[in-house]
């Protein structure tokens, strides 16, 4: 897969909350490339406020609008959140 510069990756429209190791987060984003939905990821180790707020109930996917899918989720409710 080619590098992706700064502006691609800042427009993609969703994030996937994740932390490094964790088996469910993993298989949230082969959902995400399988249905070749653009998301970043963000690390919620990274940052006190999202270890808090997301700590029991990565991984969750979050939209430009605010919206949120969270884990457990196919990839037909992954479809019906995205319009993908």
């Amino acid at each position: 897969m080619p590098e992706l510069t700064q502006a691609e990756l800042d427009n993609r429209p969703y994030l996937l909350y994740h932390t490094d190791g964790c088996h469910l987060c993993e298989l949230a984003a082969a959902l995400l490339d399988a249905a070749d939905i653009g998301y970043r990821v963000i690390d919620i180790c990274d940052d006190e406020y999202l270890a808090q707020r997301y700590g029991v109930s990565i991984p969750v996917l979050k939209a430009w609008d605010d919206r949120e899918l969270h884990w457990p989720f196919n990839a037909t409710q992954l479809q019906e959140f995205t319009g993908a």
